[in-house]
């Protein structure tokens, strides 16, 4: 007998799902697939073994699951827990009940919190004796952090905290500090506050070095989990209403065409135009109306906060490559139709003779200099947790992914000058301000990271 354990991590949604099984029984699960399943198709065909089960932890929020496209492939059964926000049939997993894989098994412990129907799988394997040596968390224990429970909205947030207090203190550390523990995502991901880089734990050291596993009673715990919380990101309602009732099949990851220069011009009447190059490329010249989402890895999660999953997408990219890794990071995210990219990037645009549209670039020092002579508006785009501990003298906050809804309170007579941490938020602000009609627009490359390496003032 031999265990099979190959966990998968996701770049740009720091999601991690998990291939588990016995090799010489032929039969594996996969826990928390993501949509592009070619990955676990090739593992198990490596390993030998067959798809039996595409396990959920819970209804996902922020990226859509794979669970279909594994049973319409393999046959696997899907199965989750109890929850009457399923659309679909599935094997319902109960608290106690275990899945056989051979010589490993899966034990269901109930662990809300996160979300009601949450549940986490304790892992066994004859080898390593009777007692489980693992545990799938999914979003309720990460490494120094632990699920928010604040996505379902304020009615159910502090019930939520109060259950997710039951699910770590009187569920997961009673299993032993020994006990390692495997979570659906890694830092970056939104789904805590802030996650620690480890993709692998155990709750002996969360209990340790984690705040959230403090001692502490439960209303002290809740009070601590809900403080500055950040904002949940927009589109996990929209994802997570799809996964309730099941992402349609697509059979396979995403391969838009080619556009010409002409063909995409036309198309982009129609459509959101995203250009994921970098800041610096997107602000020396760009198509009229585009707005400049890098492919980096916070690419997912501000496409999805941004974009409009209703309407279609054109990209423009260097090379053929990153357009579709942004077209797989969009199929992630629920946005599937993605109708064209420009062929041949920016070159072949200029090529053909149509019109460039840019976007002003300054230093630090520019901005300071030019904030001094008053006619500058000057836009902080950062969250206001990160306004708190300062910002540039006489900026006007607005959280970039409120912008759209504030434009109306923007003097528009102005040059607007807008930073954000490093500069990635701030070109998505600068580009979606000259979309909307700002004629004046000027990005800050290196932002708030570097006013505060050129020593410039600061205001509390």
């Amino acid at each position: 007998m031999s265990l099979l354990f190959e966990p998968v991590y996701t770049d740009g949604i720091a999601q991690i799902s998990y291939l588990i099984g016995d090799t010489e029984a032929g039969i594996a699960a996969v826990i928390d697939p993501r949509r592009d399943i070619e990955i676990y198709l090739e593992r198990a065909r490596a390993s030998g073994v067959h798809l039996a089960y595409a396990v959920e932890t819970h209804i996902h929020a922020d990226f859509v699951s794979g669970v279909h496209e594994l049973a319409e492939r393999t046959g696997a059964q899907v199965a989750g827990p109890a929850s009457d926000d399923y659309r679909f049939k599935r094997r319902i997993l109960h608290a106690g009940e275990r899945l056989e894989l051979g010589a490993t098994s899966l034990e269901v412990l109930h662990t809300p919190g996160h979300t009601p129907e949450h549940i986490s799988l304790l892992l066994r394997d004859d080898m390593q004796g009777q007692p489980p040596f693992g545990v799938f968390t999914g979003d309720t224990l990460f490494n120094l952090d632990v699920g928010r429970p604040d996505l379902l909205g304020k009615e159910q947030t502090r019930a939520l905290a109060h259950q997710l207090y039951s699910s770590l203190f009187e569920t997961l550390l009673p299993l032993g500090d020994r006990i390692e523990v495997y979570p659906c995502h890694g830092a970056g991901s939104a789904c805590g506050k802030s996650i620690g880089d480890r993709r692998q734990s155990t709750i002996g050291n969360e209990r340790v070095f984690s705040d959230a596993l403090k001692p502490r009673d439960q209303d002290a715990f809740v009070e601590w989990l809900l403080e500055d919380m950040p904002e949940p990101p927009r589109h996990y309602a929209r994802i997570k209403k799809l996964n309730g009732h099941g992402a349609p099949l697509r059979r396979g990851s995403p391969m838009p065409p080619p556009l010409a220069p002409e063909a995409f011009r036309d198309a982009a009447a129609d459509a959101q135009v995203v250009d994921v190059r970098s800041i610096l490329a997107f602000g020396g010249g760009h198509v009229e109306g585009a707005i400049n989402i890098a492919l980096r890895d916070q690419f997912a999660n501000w496409a999805g906060r941004m974009l409009d999953a209703d309407r279609p997408v054109l990209l423009v990219a260097e090379k053929a490559q990153d357009a579709y890794q942004a077209a797989l990071h969009l199929y992630r995210i629920g946005i599937d139709d993605v109708a064209g990219f420009l062929r041949n990037g920016m070159t072949d645009w200029q090529n053909a003779g149509l019109p460039l549209e840019r976007i002003g670039e300054w230093t630090v020092h520019e901005l300071d200099q030019r904030r001094r002579e008053r006619d500058v508006l000057v836009l902080d785009v950062r969250s206001d947790a990160e306004v708190k501990k300062g910002k540039v003298p006489g900026a006007r906050h607005v959280f970039v992914a409120h912008l759209e809804q504030k434009l109306d309170e923007l003097d528009r007579q102005k040059t607007v000058a807008v930073y954000c941490g490093t500069g990635y938020r701030a070109s998505i602000a600068a580009s979606l301000l000259r979309h909307h009609g700002f004629a004046h627009v000027a990005n800050v490359p290196g932002s708030w990271t570097a006013w505060g390496a050129a020593g410039l003032p600061v205001e509390d």
